[in-house]
């Protein structure tokens, strides 16, 4: 069953690209993009990028995303932070949307310092804490005082 989406709520700089609930392509566009086009972007293409602080400076990489299996929005990036060569890394996930991409940066940038980022919820490779059904309330809780929207 898709998504129910609220018909005729596109902004005036947006369009829509395909009726809802439909796999019809854009009818203006060359085909299936699969790597990247003017709105979209392949997750392999996401995966690795920088995210800096407010600052401008460098605190990790997108590691992977976590899309909802019922909705198919993005719900958490998980930041790849510290460590060397891949040896003491952490992953830190974070809400998408308070990612923001900055064409000047070419990387994300999030309203959160290192030492915020440091404090926050995070688990080590090999690890899977979404497998703790209170991680996610734990992450909500976290972010939510510290309101990371940019």
């Amino acid at each position: 069953m898709p998504t129910e989406l609220p018909q005729n709520r596109v902004s005036p700089n947006e369009r829509s690209l395909r009726e809802s609930g439909t796999m019809q392509l854009d009818p203006s566009g060359d085909g299936l993009a699969l790597d990247e086009t003017r709105r979209l972007i392949a997750s392999n293409k996401v995966e690795g990028t920088a995210v800096y602080d407010r600052k401008g400076e460098h605190l990790g990489s997108v590691y992977n995303f976590m899309v909802d299996k019922v909705t198919g929005q993005v719900a958490y990036a998980v930041l790849s932070f510290g460590g060397f060569l891949g040896f003491g890394e952490s992953y830190h996930p974070v809400p998408w949307k308070s990612l923001t991409y900055d064409l000047r940066l070419g990387g994300y940038v999030i309203d959160i310092d290192a030492d915020t980022m440091a404090g926050a919820p995070r688990h080590g490779p090999g690890e899977d804490p979404f497998t703790d059904p209170a991680y996610g309330g734990r992450l909500d809780d976290y972010y939510g005082g510290r309101a990371p929207t940019v």
